[in-house]
C-alpha cells in the first residue's frame, strides 16, 4: 500500500496504490490540500516504514534496510521483547493479532517470561 501523488494543472491529488492479486488498483484519496487527506497520507505513511522514534529499537539495523513484510518476524520480536506501549499499538496497527501470535510462538529469540505475557495479552490458547 502506498500513496501516489499526481499533478493535474496546479493541483494535487493523492491516490492510494493497493495491490489485488496481480494489479495495482488505483483509488482515489482526493486532492493534497485537504486536511482529512493529509492526515490520512501520514497514517498510510506511519504503517509502511517503521517510525523514527522507533530507531532505539533497531539500533543495529539501519531502518531503511528493514522491510514491513519481509521482515515481519524480526520487527514484531523486537517490539514484544524491547518495545513499549507506543510500539506496540504501531505493530498492532501493521500486523493482524494472527501474525504476532504466529510470530511469538515459533520465536526462540523472546525471553520465556515475555512470551508468556504475550500469550495472555493477546488471549492465544498456548499461554
Amino acid at each position: 500500500m502506498a500513496v501516489i501523488t499526481k499533478r493535474i494543472g496546479r493541483n494535487k491529488y493523492a491516490y492510494l496504490a493497493v495491490r489485488e492479486g496481480k494489479k495495482v488498483v488505483h483509488k482515489y484519496l482526493g486532492p493534497i490540500n485537504n486536511p482529512h487527506i493529509v492526515k490520512m497520507i501520514l497514517e498510510v505513511k506511519e504503517i509502511s516504514t517503521i517510525p523514527e522514534r522507533f530507531r532505539f529499537l533497531f539500533w543495529d539495523t539501519s531502518l531503511s534496510n528493514i522491510h514491513i513484510k519481509r521482515n515481519a518476524r524480526y520487527i514484531i520480536e523486537r517490539v514484544l521483547e524491547l518495545g513499549d506501549m507506543d510500539a506496540l499499538n504501531w505493530l498492532q496497527k501493521v500486523y493482524t493479532v494472527h501474525n504476532i501470535i504466529s510470530v511469538l510462538s515459533l520465536s526462540k529469540v523472546i525471553s520465556g517470561k515475555s512470551k508468556n505475557f504475550w500469550m495472555i495479552w493477546f488471549g492465544a490458547e498456548d499461554a
